[in-house]
């Protein structure tokens, strides 16, 4: 698949993959903001793909990571995040938002699965409530220690 999927056409093409799925087939969503990828987001994207038989991936605009990891960022442009991680094997689709946070895009896709990185508690997933609700699961993912886009800044900066 690969596909960039905009925020308006969600929604159909959740439907038309659900239709195309076999019935018990499952989807889980993830999201952030994959600024400079490394191994650490390759590995936790490759783990949430696991839990499922298609991995949705939501994917902050620019202006939502400026707002969120201030003015400087993100160093990588929205277009060329989306285009690289939609060409990874284990991602199925990629969406652009521009909330602070994914709940819209989480309740236009209403995945089975929604994961996040093991620096989150359960209680401080955003959508967790609305997925719980119709009987979809949360989890998160241990992170990869030392391997972060804020150590690759800062080893950068410091050569």
């Amino acid at each position: 698949m690969h596909d960039i999927i905009e925020f308006e056409q969600v929604e159909a093409f959740i439907r038309k993959l659900r239709k195309t799925l076999p019935q018990n087939a499952k989807i889980a969503f993830t999201n952030g903001c994959f600024d400079i990828l490394h191994v650490g987001h390759v590995r936790y994207l490759e783990q949430a793909a696991s839990k499922a038989d298609r991995l949705i991936v939501g994917l902050n605009s620019d202006d939502s990571v400026r707002r969120l990891k201030g003015a400087n960022r993100p160093y990588v442009s929205q277009e060329d995040r989306a285009y690289i991680l939609s060409r990874l094997e284990m991602v199925d689709a990629v969406c652009i938002f521009e909330q602070d946070t994914p709940l819209e895009l989480i309740e236009k896709i209403k995945p089975d699965f929604l994961i996040k990185g093991g620096d989150y508690q359960l209680d401080e997933i955003v959508g967790r409530d609305f997925v719980e609700s119709y009987g979809g699961q949360v989890l998160t993912i241990p992170l990869i220690e030392g391997r972060s886009t804020t150590n690759i800044i800062k080893r950068i900066k410091e050569s």
